[in-house]
């Protein structure tokens, strides 16, 4: 028996569309991914990347405050660990997830923890087969598994994410351990003058470091960095390693000439990384029109329609410009109509 729709992701956006799907009656089924290490080392283990962050200060509806009473509530009792490390400063990255998990499940939204491997849309009913080798059939598919942050593999960035090392700093930017703070940024494209400029109304000196003796960016976005005075470019230069202690997390960057091979640390409570996000589409090669830098592409302008009929996608995973909570969420709830409305013009 085919499913009616499976959503294919559980970040933000999959969870929004499972929510709107089950609350259609339309009895979604969520691959949530698997928990291994392969996706733990991409970033790619369920509830999508916002879990893998601290504070979360700009998702509407949730101030800063005590949570516990109400996660206590809204969460079963497996989940109540939550609570004992609830800040009380807020929600944080993996409360919301649970959160939006959660209320998914109160609709009736059923979840397989595993990964979708491989997908036919050449032909109706669609046919996905997941990591443990199983198969399922769906007359409608909602994509919605994100994209991963680039980082540069160092053990010690690993170390100190989410304790000074962050890959987004409309996110993480005015938390209070980088106010007032030098701060690093490594990059040297459009997105990394972006971050640098956000970072400079809350940092001391933000360290853009950039491997060659000229930005990438657009001269537009190059002459802003330059004519920041709060922005100190880093010619020439490469990360070696990044500083810190259990204690403090993030304290410095050792910084490395690519000309002399020299080094020098700056003091530092932050390095963000905007070398670039990798969607998560690998397994949709071939299969849906893709653009230049592989993310799903949108054919219907204000719609999530894919160039297959029945397939829609949602998230980060289509949007490489906004790459917010909120906004992946939104287009969540529309895939989630937009799929609805489809099944109901095919009768189904």
């Amino acid at each position: 028996m085919s499913e009616h729709v499976v959503i294919v992701g559980s970040g933000p956006a999959g969870w929004a569309a499972a929510i709107y799907a089950a609350r259609a009656s339309l009895n979604p089924l969520v691959y949530e991914g698997a928990v291994t290490e392969d996706n733990r080392l991409q970033g790619t283990l369920p509830l999508g990347q916002l879990a893998l962050t601290t504070e979360v200060e700009n998702y509407p509806g949730f101030p800063s405050g005590d949570l516990s009473d109400y996660l206590r509530s809204s969460l079963p009792a497996e989940h109540h660990w939550m609570v004992d490390l609830h800040q009380k400063e807020g929600c944080s990255g993996p409360e919301l997830m649970h959160l939006m998990r959660q209320q998914a499940t109160n609709f009736g939204a059923r979840i397989v923890t595993e990964d979708i491997v491989d997908v036919d849309f050449g032909s109706r009913p669609f046919q996905l087969k997941s990591g443990s080798g199983s198969n399922v059939e769906a007359m409608c598919v909602i994509v919605a598994t994100g994209a991963r942050a680039n980082y540069l593999g160092l053990p010690s960035e690993e170390k100190y994410k989410n304790a000074g090392v962050s890959a987004c700093a409309v996110c993480d930017g005015a938390l209070p351990r980088f106010r007032d703070k030098p701060l690093v940024v490594v990059g040297g494209g459009d997105s990394a003058v972006e971050e640098a400029d956000f970072l400079s109304k809350f940092a001391s000196t933000v360290y853009l470091v950039h491997r060659r003796d000229e930005l990438r960016a657009s001269k537009i976005m190059a002459q802003r960095a330059i004519d920041n005075p709060k922005i100190d470019i880093q010619w020439n230069t490469q990360v070696d390693e990044i500083l810190g202690t259990d204690t403090d997390g993030v304290t410095g960057v050792r910084l490395k000439s690519s000309t002399d091979g020299g080094s020098r640390v700056v003091e530092a409570t932050g390095a963000f990384m905007a070398i670039g996000h990798t969607p998560n589409t690998d397994f949709l090669a071939g299969k849906l029109e893709m653009t230049e830098k592989k993310y799903v592409r949108w054919t219907v302008p204000f719609r999530t329609n894919t160039s297959v009929e029945g397939v829609f996608a949602a998230g980060d995973v289509a949007d490489d410009y906004y790459r917010q909570a909120v906004t992946a969420a939104g287009t969540g709830c529309m895939a989630a109509l937009d799929a609805e409305r489809w099944l109901a013009s095919q009768g189904l």
